[in-house]
């Protein structure tokens, strides 16, 4: 049987949701992206997931999706678990999941499910599939959902001892820690989906990690955030929380439609990449760019 040890003590951490940067022909960049990868190593960080939301996973092509799999597997050589965003259609989530293990992941995402009719059993076969196909890699089901109940997971969690962590995103702190003592709080790595703003609320309940987007920025806060939460020191830990406030709270503005953008405009301003983003999604409006900008000097001169 597989030890999941390491995998799950790397979903206790900071989880980096790494972008998509692309080129000038709307390609990928593999220089930009390998270079962004081994930023975030070099800082320490211990988790990456390429093909997340923020990583425009569901604008990018399936050969994208792998190559952005294979880039960061070997940009991290060893250094990070790399935790693989998969999705879509039920046999393809499951061969996106093989092709991950293939390539030397060691864990795949499971985003939540776009179809519009999701019934509880429903759900629970889904994530079945994805687990059984890969019974070796750990695997974190991503719950943007309040519709999923703790009990779904629990008999998830049974059937297949591979499912190792949840990264769970609705913003509701009770819901979060009645939802993980109905599933089993100690069974689970529980993942803050929502990133800083929602981690010292989620840690006071239960979560051990929380994603990050910002993290490609200034891997230094959310570091030092995850420090103060695991010395409970919510003092400290909400200083960083105002610290990085302005910059989350223009990414959540108008139901995320800027999530990336803001991302990609603070690593511009950095000359990291491009600001490039996919549509649906869209650059960041120019009167937005130099409040980014601004964010971004406060930091680095801090």
């Amino acid at each position: 049987m597989t030890d999941f040890s390491r995998r799950r003590a790397a979903l206790a951490g900071v989880v980096a949701i790494t972008v998509t940067p692309f080129d000038g022909r709307d390609r990928l960049d593999e220089d930009a992206y390998r270079a962004l990868v081994r930023r975030l190593l070099d800082a320490g960080i211990g988790a990456l997931t390429p093909n997340g939301n923020t990583g425009e996973f569901h604008s990018l092509t399936p050969r994208e999706r792998h190559l952005e799999t294979e880039l960061t597997v070997a940009e991290a050589a060893g250094e990070a678990e790399v935790i693989v965003g998969i999705g879509h259609d039920p046999a393809g989530a499951a061969e996106s999941a093989r092709r991950a293990r293939d390539a030397g992941a060691g864990m795949v995402m499971v985003h939540q499910p776009v179809n519009p009719y999701v019934s509880q059993d429903g759900w629970v076969d889904y994530h079945r599939a994805v687990a059984e196909a890969v019974p070796d890699l750990g695997v974190v089901p991503y719950l943007r959902t309040p519709f999923v109940e703790g009990a779904a997971l629990a008999r998830l969690g049974a059937e297949c001892p591979n499912v190792i962590g949840v990264k769970y995103a609705v913003p509701d702190a009770a819901r979060f820690a009645a939802f993980a003592r109905d599933a089993g709080a100690d069974r689970f790595v529980w993942v803050a989906g929502l990133a800083e703003l929602y981690a010292p609320a989620y840690f006071a309940c239960g979560a051990t990690g929380f994603t990050s987007g910002l993290v490609n920025v200034a891997p230094r806060l959310p570091l030092e955030m995850l420090r103060a939460l695991r010395a409970g020191d919510f003092r400290a830990a909400m200083e960083v929380w105002e610290r990085v406030r302005a910059f989350e709270d223009l990414r959540a503005e108008k139901q995320s439609a800027n999530n990336v953008s803001v991302v990609k405009e603070a690593l511009a301003h950095l000359g990291l990449c491009r600001r490039d983003v996919r549509p649906p999604g869209s650059t960041l409006p120019k009167e937005l760019r130099a409040e980014v900008a601004a964010i971004v000097e406060g930091w680095e001169r801090t």
